[in-house]
């Protein structure tokens, strides 16, 4: 008998510990999150909004076969199991990829994932006949995935995937395409404007009520297949609230809980209020891309050469609250990529002056250069008061910067579009953050010949044959020092080229109400918000 009354007691204690442990696993007080971004991130399973959009919509109600590892501070992010366990290129044959898949995963509908849904998702994006093709999404991923060329089940837990050469960076291509339910496709009459009000993803979010341009609610997905990342808010609301003095505002009213890009001068009261501020080194860099195309003045290396120098970088840090550190390239001295390149952009008015003087570009006949700016958007920090900061410092060296300003989703049609499309209203470049996180994303899809527009993001036309078998040779070495080791030559080569702008690299300030919980600021532009939460 007292077996049994002890065995009840410690069963009554083990279902207790059990509602306990969900209670707190589930905050009920939602959490509140102001975005920097214009209008909500789309939602039928490629966001929109850049990186924030993946942030928000993307890594929230969805998943790729490959993710990233974002619950670490300190050391680099990198790639782990997502909706695949494993994935490996087959030896013989190194454009096939394998990959494992994992089983038992539910979309938020109740169906299935499985090979079928992957190939079906991917006919989404790739296949202009399927009856499922969506080229709002694609227009989304195309560039971020440009290595893939054909796709195949070979059994319902195993695809494989082809790429046009071999690819080491694959993998990380992987990363940003993201599996919507087939099913809830058929069942909302094959209708992507209805899917993307109620959509069906695998994520750690489901998605409650969405209204375009105000706000859209989460919930939490408490059949998660990862226990690890299951969402500790019952509830996130995210807010669209580009201007950064109101989103600043809208937290220190108690209107929002959490912000991203609080402006620098709201900084010093946050923190004498209570508010966190969390920061942390981005491979991110803040530059202006520009067009190459016939007739151009940025193909003279000195006109290049003289845009870097005229730049006080340690001054728009200042403006920035010195939420940012210089750049002296695309990728920070610290990178493996790095590599050691001979010109070192600083800041040098007259050797700026000198260089446009042979140029041909004197008082007389000034330089003018005209960019596509935004006023807010994914990882663009405080574009307004930077953008005025430099057109400052170039016209001390006779430079004109006429800035041409659109919401953000403009500016990123005119980069899909290329330099010279009628969206980009007759501008010679943009000022358009770029994530330097992996090495597709940081070199191929930006400086290779064959990422010219539509099929990647070099929007600047660039083409170098030396750049291009640089980008081929990294891409086909798999040996990871190796790769490295060519993709430090391209960097130097790149920067002794002043291909680009290259202005600061961010270091992507949040600021929080004391009541928030659970938030890691991972070295990435990616961050996750499963964890976060709210106490009461």
């Amino acid at each position: 008998m007292k077996r049994c009354k002890l065995k009840q007691l410690v069963c009554a204690i083990a279902v207790a510990g059990v509602a306990l442990s969900s209670s707190a696993l589930a905050q009920k007080k939602p959490l509140r999150v102001g975005m920097t971004l214009s209008e909500i991130p789309t939602t039928s399973g490629q966001p929109n909004g850049g990186a924030e959009g993946y942030r928000m919509t993307g890594y929230t109600l969805y998943d790729a076969l490959i993710n990233w590892k974002l619950d670490d501070a300190k050391g680099p992010s990198t790639l782990v199991p997502g909706l695949a366990t494993e994935w490996n290129v087959d030896p013989k044959d190194h454009t096939k990829w394998i990959f494992k898949l994992r089983r038992g995963v539910k979309f938020h509908d109740g169906s299935d994932f499985n090979a079928d849904a992957v190939i079906w998702n991917l006919d989404k994006l790739f296949t202009k006949e399927a009856p499922q093709y969506d080229a709002r999404q694609t227009a989304q991923v195309a560039a971020r995935i440009l290595s893939i060329k054909a796709w195949r089940k070979i059994d319902d837990s195993t695809v494989e995937l082809t790429t046009h050469t071999a690819d080491s960076t694959f993998p990380y291509q992987v990363t940003s395409v993201l599996y919507s339910s087939p099913a809830q496709y058929e069942k909302l009459g094959r209708d992507w404007n209805k899917f993307a009000a109620q959509p069906s993803g695998t994520g750690p979010f489901r998605l409650d009520r969405l209204v375009p341009r105000e706000r859209v609610e989460m919930v939490r997905n408490p059949n998660y297949w990862d226990p690890k990342r299951v969402a500790k808010s019952e509830r996130m609301i995210l807010l669209p609230i580009p201007e950064p003095t109101t989103r600043a505002s809208a937290l220190l009213s108690g209107q929002v809980d959490f912000i991203e890009a609080p402006p620098p001068d709201f900084v010093p009261r946050l923190k004498q209020q209570g508010f966190q501020i969390t920061s942390n080194v981005y491979p991110h860099v803040w530059p202006y891309f520009m067009s190459f195309k016939e007739g151009s003045p940025w193909r003279d290396l000195r006109v290049r050469q003289a845009v870097n120098l005229a730049i006080d970088r340690q001054g728009v840090v200042k403006v920035l609250g010195g939420f940012a550190q210089p750049a002296v390239g695309i990728v920070d001295p610290s990178s493996p990529w790095f590599g050691k390149p001979s010109f070192k952009i600083r800041h040098d008015a007259a050797a700026a002056r000198k260089l446009l003087a042979e140029a041909g570009y004197t008082a007389a006949k000034p330089l003018t250069l005209k960019v596509f700016v935004s006023p807010s958007g994914s990882g663009q920090m405080l574009p307004k008061p930077m953008n005025e900061y430099i057109q400052q410092n170039l016209k001390q060296v006779g430079i004109n910067l006429e800035l041409v300003t659109a919401d953000w989703e403009q500016l990123r049609n005119c980069r899909r579009a290329g330099a010279g499309a009628p969206v980009c209203q007759g501008t010679d470049g943009i000022n358009n953050s770029s994530g330097t996180y992996d090495p597709f994303s940081t070199f191929a899809r930006i400086y290779s010949s064959k990422a010219v527009p539509p099929a990647g993001m070099n929007y600047m036309y660039y083409s170098d044959p030396k750049v291009d078998a640089m980008v081929d040779r990294a891409q086909t070495t798999l040996d990871e020092k190796k790769r490295d080791q060519v993709l430090g030559e391209l960097h130097a080569y790149l920067v002794d080229n002043a291909v680009d702008v290259w202005v600061v690299h961010d270091i992507g300030p949040r600021a929080m109400s004391s009541k928030v919980r659970g938030w890691v600021q991972a070295k990435h532009w990616h961050q996750d918000m499963a964890p976060v939460y709210v106490v009461d």
